[in-house]
């Protein structure tokens, strides 16, 4: 079936509109933050996976980071094992970290790497154990509360941050013209596995990586302000103001801090960007209005 003029005219106009983007981005690295609902839906599991096997064809190299936690969470369920989190972390004790390796590592990542490949793509796998890629340091809480003399330090199990990352498999990768997928695992100097959050990792993946964009996929438009309106254009100086404001708060605050600790260290551009929104990840790069909220330094 034909497309009707206006149709068209639709089509070519977006295509034109996208190919200065693709000529400024073509050779360029962008790490991609994939989780939420993008990872549970599956259309739009089937359009991210199509939308980067495009971006590796007109030349440029996407590098995906993905979470997994309602995927953990449902495990866990089944096992008959009881999830507890503290500041929206979850308690991590040797037998969930079996869990999460076993979904983030397998399960989850390995149904992207398929996906790809349907869709005409080559993937690699990855955790952060692979290669020496993610070495992590044990994560702990630190509180302080009324009653006791000395702060409260909590405890989080095999929770974890980034130490260093030594990209040196994934650039093999991007230059053997694969797709990197990565599950956000890391080693300890003690030789235990941590689970780290996704987003800590994409940001200082795309520090190391030297990346021109940092994207990452939300359940929400971006960064709104108080009348929920959607903030587009953001400095360093803005985010600061905003979250001093108690504007940006709660769950977004290690996204926008780990977005301005790329924008900080080089990366020229961070996006906050809605996963919901089929395809949110081609229009945010290769049109004029994009989706979501740009973060400059």
């Amino acid at each position: 079936m034909s497309l009707s003029a206006e149709s068209a005219r639709n089509v070519a106009r977006v295509l034109a509109e996208g190919m200065p983007y693709i000529r400024r981005y073509r050779g360029k690295t962008i790490v991609i933050k994939y989780g939420g609902n993008a990872m549970l839906d599956e259309n739009l599991k089937s359009g991210f996976a199509r939308d980067v096997v495009l971006m590796k064809l007109v030349g440029i190299n996407p590098v995906v980071v993905h979470g997994g936690g309602p995927q953990i969470g449902r495990l866990l369920e089944k096992i008959g094992k009881e999830s507890t989190f503290i500041d929206g972390m979850r308690v991590t004790d040797s037998e969930t970290m079996d869990v999460v390796e076993m979904v983030l590592g397998g399960l989850v990542n390995k149904e992207i790497v398929n996906l790809i490949a349907h869709h005409g793509g080559r993937a690699v796998g990855l955790t952060g154990k692979d290669g020496d890629l993610i070495h992590a340091r044990k994560m702990t809480i630190t509180r302080n509360t009324p009653e006791l003399d000395a702060p409260e330090i909590i405890d989080l199990g095999h929770v974890g941050e980034v130490s260093s990352i030594d990209a040196s498999v994934v650039n093999m990768l991007i230059g053997g013209d694969f797709i990197p997928v990565i599950a956000p695992i890391g080693v300890g100097d003690d030789g235990r596995s941590y689970n780290i959050n996704a987003d800590l990792v994409a940001g200082r993946m795309a520090e190391v990586l030297k990346a021109e964009k940092l994207i990452l996929l939300t359940n929400t438009p971006g960064l709104l302000d108080e009348q929920e309106n959607l903030l587009t254009g953001l400095r360093a100086a803005d985010i600061n103001r905003l979250i001093a404001d108690g504007t940006i708060h709660g769950g977004m605050l290690p996204k926008v801090n780990c977005a301005l600790s790329a924008v900080n260290s080089g990366v020229a551009a961070a996006h906050i960007i809605d996963g919901r929104v089929e395809h949110s990840v081609l229009v945010e790069l290769f049109t004029d209005e994009g989706v979501g909220t740009l973060i400059e330094a």
